[in-house]
């Protein structure tokens, strides 16, 4: 099946998943889901969490498929809903943890703790978990996902002077 073939096909269940076919929308997840953890993980670094963030991703994709209008692949309407869902979760964090201080608590988590051992390959993901959370997400969305740096500055939320 062609990549035209693919997208046509997406968009057909995307149509009858927007009417409520759960088979259709059943499908859509078995395809996409693999490349949704992924991008979550990459932007979050936490599996755990890459995982809740995946099926946030689908249970919000479901509840806006009557939105998404077939004009781009149904992979790409899902990375903005994915994308969103990841923000939105950083956005809600931040602000619980603005809220919550917690004394004693002033010594950072050592990224080099879960380092291979000398001698073993690089572990891109490994690595890119270690960055602090800025820098990560601005690394994922720019060098992973190929966004420019402007369509991420509207992206980001506004930075809290600390």
């Amino acid at each position: 099946m062609g990549v035209t073939d693919q997208i046509a096909r997406s968009a057909d269940l995307a149509e009858r998943a927007a009417r409520g076919a759960v088979e259709a929308f059943e499908e859509l997840y078995r395809q996409n889901v693999g490349r949704v953890y992924l991008l979550c993980l990459r932007m979050c670094g936490d599996p755990s969490h890459a995982e809740e963030l995946t099926q946030e991703a689908f249970v919000r994709a479901w509840q806006k498929l009557g939105s998404f209008r077939g004009e781009s692949a149904f992979s790409t309407w899902l990375h903005r809903v994915t994308v969103n869902v990841v923000l939105g979760d950083r956005r809600s964090r931040a602000r619980r943890e603005a809220r919550v201080k917690v004394v004693g608590d002033d010594f950072p988590v050592d990224p080099t703790a879960s380092e291979p051992s000398p001698g073993q390959a690089l572990d891109l993901d490994r690595s890119i978990a270690a960055l602090p959370e800025g820098a990560r997400m601005v690394f994922v969305l720019h060098d992973v996902e190929g966004y420019r740096h402007r369509e991420i500055a509207r992206m980001e939320p506004e930075s809290s002077a600390g």
